[in-house]
Order: structure tokens, then C-alpha cells, then sequence
């Protein structure tokens, strides 16, 4: 059994040129997340950080994993993911050194939590 907590707001993930440099509204918030590849720049932050004309997918609400968890542990991630899958909600998934963040569109949340209760997880508000 796992252990994870609802965070507070909306979410959205944007995209941006490779090139394109972090822009200062993407730090605000309890959540960020910055990936660089060479085809995309992607932020995850508070929705309403994310300015109107900016490519970005609305609508995310954040469950995070309580960790620490070891790198050497396996199937954490999939343990949550799995119950998602058979309810049939779509994810976005954020790992940090500590621990994970999944991410279901908010108006899947509640079902969400249900999923992941009758999986054995304890979710909390």
C-alpha cells in the first residue's frame, strides 16, 4: 500500500520551442517540473501561471507519491498506474529524485481516487 495526497489547484503542461529559454512564470507554484529534449521544452505548472497564446494541455490534477522511495525499488509507479489503466484514465507522470507525481485530468479525480482506494492505496485530501 501506498500513500498519496491530493495537491491544491489545477495544473497544465505547456510546450516550447527547444530553444526557448525557461520562462520566469513557469517557477511559481507547489509543483514544477522542466524537460528539455531536442525537439521540446515542456512545463508542468499551476495553470493559471501559463500565459494565454502558450501551447499547453489544461485541466491536471496532481496526486503525489509520498517517499522517499529507493532507486532500487521496483514497481512503485506501476502500482498506482495499473488501477488508472483499468479504470481507463489517462496520466501524466513527473518523477523527482524523492518520489513521483501522477497527474488525471480533474475531472477524472474522483474516480481516480477510487481506482487507487480499491487498489489498497491510501489517498489522502
Amino acid at each position: 500500500m501506498l500513500t498519496l495526497s491530493v495537491l491544491t489547484g489545477e495544473y497544465a503542461v505547456s510546450r516550447l520551442e527547444p530553444d526557448s529559454a525557461v520562462p520566469d512564470w513557469a517557477w511559481q507554484g507547489e509543483l514544477v517540473s522542466v524537460s528539455k529534449t531536442s525537439d521540446e521544452l515542456s512545463i508542468l505548472c499551476a495553470s493559471s501561471n501559463v500565459p494565454d497564446g502558450v501551447l499547453c494541455e489544461r485541466h491536471w490534477a496532481a496526486l503525489k507519491l509520498h517517499g522517499p522511495f529507493e532507486f532500487t525499488l521496483t514497481g512503485i509507479l506501476v502500482s498506482v498506474l495499473e488501477p488508472l489503466r483499468v479504470a481507463d484514465i489517462g496520466i501524466f507522470a513527473v518523477s523527482t529524485f524523492d518520489t513521483d507525481y501522477v497527474l488525471v485530468k480533474h475531472h477524472h479525480l474522483e474516480l481516480a481516487i477510487q481506482a487507487l482506494r480499491k487498489a489498497g492505496h491510501d489517498v489522502r485530501p
